[in-house]
């Protein structure tokens, strides 16, 4: 296995100018970078990544941390952030959160420990000051999506819950439904309890107690959504719509009120929040909230690739809307 020495006894050059032209220096001229590239090729010489990293403290890669890989909605960022690096040359490293806090800071500290230039991480469990107190504590850049923090320390990019849950409900309430039973995502997300709560809100004026039966939990897969449908049928309160906290449990409980011999939207509408490819195709089709998740993607990969290549990153909080998409479910 070729190693830099043999490059430097076919290039004739010192170890030194050889790591220059290796480490991307600005400071080698065209010639000898030439020089240095060909004999790199001839003798199949790939330079270690880590030693480039060690000597001039970047690695050329960029950490992401997803709650989960199943669903579309991640497939969509991790789309995006590839893209993103294979345009800038970089390399992407992709963990899983595994859906709590602990996992959050165990993936954040393992993609440090792989000295990633900087860290995208999608959470929703981590509070503002814990998310400051990891930065801090690993010393790399920590870029939290999903987020409306407030502190000079981190970057957020994050969608903003409370319009996504209220362009929802309200479509609901402008169709006459005073009966809307909720599908929440977690309440032990920060997500799940925002919109949550704008149902609440929007609904309470209708309703000096809103029933208790209205409201189930999932998780939001397609399975749970069904599920919770299932469980708000046999309540003993009835309802006309279902707003669900996102498509995939939208999409599960258009399949439970089918089962039922409901018709959508006649008996009960329906609507979702995400625009899942799959909501424009289901029988019949859904009504949802669209996310601009590519755009706020898209823009963290920029300032990640930023912070890699050392150009001064200022310390920003971005907030993203969503836009109403009316389908069959709910027209």
């Amino acid at each position: 296995m070729a190693t830099i020495n043999d490059v430097c006894k076919v290039t004739g050059l010192s170890k030194a100018t050889v790591s220059r032209v290796i480490n991307g220096s600005e400071q080698v001229k065209p010639a000898t970078r030439k020089l240095v590239t060909a004999a790199m090729k001839q003798l199949n010489y790939h330079p270690s990544s880590v030693a480039q990293a060690l000597a001039t403290k970047v690695s050329n890669t960029i950490g992401l941390i997803l709650p989960e890989f199943q669903s579309n909605y991640f497939g969509n960022i991790l789309y995006q952030a590839e893209q993103c690096v294979q345009k800038a040359n970089k390399k992407l490293v992709v963990v899983n959160s595994k859906k709590h806090s602990e996992g959050e800071q165990d993936a954040v500290r393992a993609l440090a420990f792989q000295r990633c230039d900087a860290i995208l991480l999608y959470s929703r469990h981590l509070t503002s000051d814990e998310l400051v107190a990891l930065q801090a504590e690993v010393n790399i850049p920590l870029i939290a999506l999903n987020r409306q923090l407030t502190s000079d320390k981190i970057i957020s990019l994050g969608l903003e819950q409370t319009q996504l849950a209220r362009i929802a409900m309200e479509h609901l309430l402008e169709l006459g439904h005073r009966n809307i039973a909720c599908i929440t995502s977690p309440l032990n997300s920060e997500t799940g309890r925002r919109r949550h709560q704008v149902y609440q809100d929007l609904l309470a004026p209708y309703h000096s107690d809103i029933p208790e039966s209205w409201t189930a939990e999932g998780d939001n897969t397609i399975q749970t959504g069904y599920d919770s449908t299932v469980k708000l049928l046999h309540a003993s309160t009835p309802f006309t719509a279902i707003f669900a906290c996102n498509d995939d449990m939208a999409l599960g409980a258009l399949r439970a009120l089918h089962d039922a011999q409901l018709k959508v939207p006649d008996d009960v509408a329906v609507i979702g929040i995400d625009n899942e490819p799959a909501a424009g195709y289901s029988i019949p089709s859904l009504s949802t909230v669209a996310l601009p998740i590519s755009e706020l993607t898209d823009a963290a990969m920029q300032l990640a690739i930023k912070y890699s290549n050392k150009t001064e990153v200022p310390i920003t909080h971005q907030t993203y809307l969503g836009k109403l998409i009316v389908r069959e479910s709910s027209c």
